[in-house]
């Protein structure tokens, strides 16, 4: 079942999201460094009548990483073909989408890190020399012939940038970095949706909902969907303060926005392995999770909140994450006692 405080998108939110999504940068709420440098860059390409230089935006998911994409597009005024990195599976995939562009349109592609190496050779010389290498034929009849595509502008977007290959990530002109944001920011997203959806909603409602959005406008979203449900049925379509409160108790996000999930990590490594230092896959097996889903999707909120600590050894719960699972923190505890071989080097390759 998804986690309803997951920032990973799932089907139902597309639609949804899609009705929300600011469509300026004027719009556009947080990021204020990122939305600066990008009104400069798209100020300054419209001055040249240039497409914009390759853009590289990372961070966290469900920051708006996408929804930025589309405003580039939209304040550039031309169109853009939005892809994924997985769905790009050969190099001929690739050249068909790049011979289908229009002069400055944007080539959006999402996850950019799981291109694969044949697929990176094709996007090279498009991004250097705006051309095509295509070899025609096959053995000893085979020619090389080059194709000029129109100057195009390309947008990546991806969670785990020290996954880029170094060619690649060299391409880009412009490199952004999308951090949480903070409850004001994460208030002023629930007030606009709450306006976009006509949803009543009380300054005491929406203190809650940001409290408990882990700093992200996707759970925001979420989290408004689901309490203004419980508000329709149980409190006459008005959203307060109480009315967020029980509907968030009984959806089991606690008043920092952790899910039973997120208590399940930590209680392991506080039960099971007397708060660590303990190895990913060690925990990864203990609840019965991939240890790259817990390092990008469960850790980066734990570690933010100062809950969980790596070290070369693995992962240790700290003080604070005791105190708020209401447990006696051990400040003796033995970090070797469970910290084995696999432990300690999953916990140093995997930081």
């Amino acid at each position: 079942m998804e986690r309803l405080v997951s920032a990973r998108p799932t089907t139902e939110d597309q639609a949804f999201e899609a009705s929300l999504r600011p469509r300026r940068l004027a719009e556009f709420i947080g990021q204020e460094k990122v939305k600066e440098n990008l009104k400069i860059a798209v100020e300054a390409a419209q001055k040249r009548k240039e497409p914009l230089d390759p853009i590289l935006l990372f961070g966290p998911p469900g920051l708006g990483k996408t929804t930025l994409a589309y405003i580039i597009a939209a304040e550039m005024a031309v169109s853009i073909r939005p892809s994924s990195g997985p769905a790009i599976e050969r190099a001929g995939d690739l050249a068909a989408i790049l011979t289908g562009l229009k002069r400055e349109d944007i080539l959006f592609i999402d996850e950019v890190h799981r291109l694969g190496r044949m697929v990176e050779e094709v996007l090279y010389p498009a991004l250097e020399d705006f051309a095509l290498d295509l070899v025609v034929g096959k053995g000893p009849g085979a020619r090389s012939l080059r194709l000029t595509l129109p100057p195009f502008t390309l947008i990546g977007a991806t969670t785990r940038f020290a996954l880029l290959s170094s060619p690649l990530r060299e391409r880009f002109g412009a490199v952004y970095r999308l951090d949480f944001y903070d409850e004001p920011a994460i208030a002023s997203i629930i007030r606009r949706s709450a306006r976009v959806l006509k949803v009543e909603i009380e300054e005491g409602g929406v203190e809650e909902l940001a409290k408990r959005a882990r700093g992200t406008p996707r759970v925001a979203n979420r989290l408004l969907k689901r309490v203004r449900d419980y508000a329709q049925v149980r409190a006459k379509g008005v959203i307060t303060r109480k009315v967020a409160q029980e509907a968030l108790a009984r959806l089991e996000v606690d008043h920092t926005g952790l899910d039973e999930v997120d208590r399940k990590v930590l209680l392991t490594i506080i039960e099971k392995f007397e708060g660590g230092p303990v190895g990913l896959e060690t925990i990864a097996a203990a609840i019965s999770e991939e240890p790259d889903t817990i390092m990008d999707v469960y850790e980066p909120y734990l570690l933010q909140l100062g809950f969980l600590e790596r070290t070369p050894r693995g992962r240790l719960a700290t003080r604070l994450a005791y105190q708020h699972l209401c447990l006696p923190y051990k400040k003796e505890a033995q970090p070797g006692l469970f910290s084995t071989t696999e432990g300690g080097s999953d916990g140093a390759s995997k930081p």
